[in-house]
């Protein structure tokens, strides 16, 4: 019983280790938002006064020389840029904040969980259920930000751009048509790669490939488009029976071997990616093995990696096998199995 206890203790110690950071990153978050906010005040109201000498320019827009309403538009966008980089570095701190009163407060609750259930889970060890929910939560999270991040970084931004492209070209358009022209130029070539950023966000919350053909043909598409994103060389090898599977499972083979592609381009440094899926009649065997920088496989244990640790319990939970080889300094091949259900 004495074992049982101290398991128990030294859980409720490591929440409450976790609890007081979250805590810290929450108090240095609000002053970052309190700090921004300032700013995005000082520069509204630059931005006030530039948008009035614009108007001022307007009026005078026959009698000035080409160069004075060049400069005036320049400063206007300088400004106005400034301000929506300010205001999507507020946004982003809230969202942030957001994110951390979330994680304190499922933090609060495991921990409240963890202490009124400590003798049943000390004897049964059923503490399983609630550190999955709890790492799915932390999982889903820190994936939800990734996305905004790069929704509001990419897409976002240039949307803002291209109001500010349109609203220049058109007032050249009396005055310079060849400037005006070579604006709009930049603003379509703009307008394309935003509007493939925007598919490849919509290929990667959900490509309806995979309801449409099955998990095949999505992984090498996948795989194509993932190449060309991150730099890296992908190699895709498919073995087996290729057929429909249940759509959970197909789910979760896609989702899990995106993660580790994800992986491998964030975190290895590796430059080559080699993906195997193995279709077999009872049994599917997925290998994703990178040439990058290695990692000692004890840090998933220890929490260092939701997005592994995840494919794990999500493997195990489905009745297979997970394993992972590798080293620092020696690339990695992480393993993984599950039945066969079509």
């Amino acid at each position: 019983m004495a074992m049982d206890i101290v398991t128990s203790d030294g859980r409720e110690l490591d929440l409450q280790a976790e609890l007081e950071e979250t805590e810290k990153a929450l108090r240095e978050v609000t002053l970052m938002i309190e700090q921004s906010q300032g700013e995005v005040l000082k520069l509204s109201q630059r931005n006030a006064a530039i948008t009035t000498h614009l108007q001022q320019v307007q009026n005078q827009f026959d009698k000035m020389p080409l160069q004075d309403i060049r400069n005036a538009y320049d400063s206007a966008l300088d400004a106005q840029q400034r301000l929506f980089v300010m205001r999507g570095q507020l946004e982003k701190l809230q969202s942030e904040k957001s994110h951390l009163e979330r994680f304190k407060s499922n933090l609060e609750r495991t921990r409240a969980s963890a202490g009124s259930t400590s003798s049943a889970a000390s004897i049964t060890g059923a503490r399983g259920p609630l550190a999955s929910v709890e790492m799915l939560v932390n999982a889903q999270e820190t994936e939800r930000q990734r996305l905004s991040r790069q929704m509001h970084d990419g897409p976002a931004q240039a949307l803002s751009n291209f109001i500010l492209q349109t609203e220049i070209a058109m007032r050249l358009m009396d005055v310079d048509a060849g400037q005006a022209r070579e604006e709009l130029n930049n603003l379509k070539a703009s307008a394309m790669s935003t509007f493939q950023k925007v598919r490849n966000f919509i290929f990667e919350l959900r490509p309806m490939m995979l309801d449409d053909l099955g998990l095949a043909p999505t992984i090498r598409r996948y795989a194509d488009a993932f190449k060309e994103q991150a730099g890296l060389e992908v190699s895709v090898a498919i073995t087996g029976h290729e057929r429909r599977l249940e759509p959970y499972l197909e789910v979760m083979l896609f989702r899990a071997i995106q993660e580790l592609l994800g992986n491998a381009a964030r975190h290895s440094q590796a430059t080559l990616v080699k993906v195997i899926l193995d279709l077999g009649d009872d049994r599917i065997r997925v290998s994703v093995d990178d040439n990058g920088k290695g990692f000692d496989p004890d840090s998933t244990q220890q929490g260092n990696n939701l997005g592994l640790k995840l494919i794990q319990e999500r493997t195990e939970m489905l009745g297979g096998s997970f394993e992972i080889d590798s080293a620092v300094g020696k690339g990695a091949r992480i393993l993984f199995a599950v039945p066969a259900r079509s």
